[in-house]
């Protein structure tokens, strides 16, 4: 059911030694999705890891910029060349759980941030590991979420925290509750995009199409440059039997976001109705 990933980029890569200046958004994008230009910058790491292979910093960027380009298993080996080098390192551990995240491998994420809290349990590993567990459908994630509170870091990190546990209610199918932690998450933090979809995603699922529009319109909002939001009012339109409006609010998502093929096909599909 889910279109938008759970979680995605709200809680910064602590990677100091991966920030890199080069751009990827370049005119000039190749069919992988990346720039010539940043293509070669990786080609150049490889050579100089090559050169200087005893070096973690290299090593370390070009695992980020590999993790960029969708080459996990490449970013994934020179991760375990470091942790070989260094198993008692948090932010390897922890940039290792981000990279197998990306690449969908959740038991490898998992096991990671847990290497990574057991050396320091930061608020972002904390976060990072409860989100898999309440996509898991895990109470663990209950207990993370209430470590990180419990820090009282401020209001964004109480947004991350009443959004997991969001997640959580929501996969175990209490609605009332999902819908309340959502709503905190909001207050917290109003531009919280992911918490309008999935406090959408909440009525949508119980097939409440009417109550879901209108908090996919509200999203939009509140962020017009996010696509997520008309995808979902698509959906809704779709499953109401509104084509004329569907196909509006697809193209409109397809308009901030061009290569996404789940909305290309949900276009079709209208279309050919």
């Amino acid at each position: 059911m889910m279109k938008v990933k759970v979680f995605a980029a709200i809680i910064p890569v602590l990677l100091l030694a991966c920030t890199t200046t080069t751009d990827k958004n370049d005119e000039n994008i190749g069919d992988a999705g990346v720039s010539p230009q940043y293509q070669a910058y990786v080609k150049e790491l490889t050579a100089q890891v090559k050169i200087k292979p005893d070096s973690a910093g290299l090593r370390l960027k070009l695992a980020a910029a590999l993790d960029s380009m969708g080459q996990y298993k490449e970013a994934l080996q020179q991760m375990d060349s470091l942790l070989l080098k260094d198993s008692a390192n948090f932010g390897l551990w922890f940039t290792q759980g981000k990279i197998a995240e990306d690449s969908g491998d959740t038991l490898l994420a998992m096991r990671s941030y847990d290497k990574a809290i057991r050396i320091y349990p930061s608020a972002d590993a904390l976060l990072s590991i409860a989100n898999l567990y309440a996509e898991k459908k895990n109470p663990a994630a209950l207990d993370f979420s209430k470590q990180v509170k419990d820090q009282r870091l401020g209001r964004d990190y109480d947004a991350h925290c009443a959004f997991i546990e969001g997640v959580y209610y929501a996969r175990t199918g209490d609605q009332a509750k999902a819908l309340q932690s959502f709503d905190e998450c909001i207050a917290n933090n109003y531009t919280y995009m992911e918490a309008y979809i999935e406090k959408g995603l909440v009525y949508f699922d119980q097939k409440q199409y009417n109550e879901a529009l209108i908090i996919f319109k509200f999203a939009s909002s509140v962020n017009a440059l996010d696509a997520d939001p008309y995808y979902w009012q698509g959906r809704c339109y779709e499953m109401m039997n509104v084509k004329d409006s569907a196909v509006l609010r697809y193209k409109q998502s397809l308009s901030l976001n061009k290569n996404d093929r789940v909305t290309k096909d949900a276009l079709k599909r209208v279309d050919g109705m």
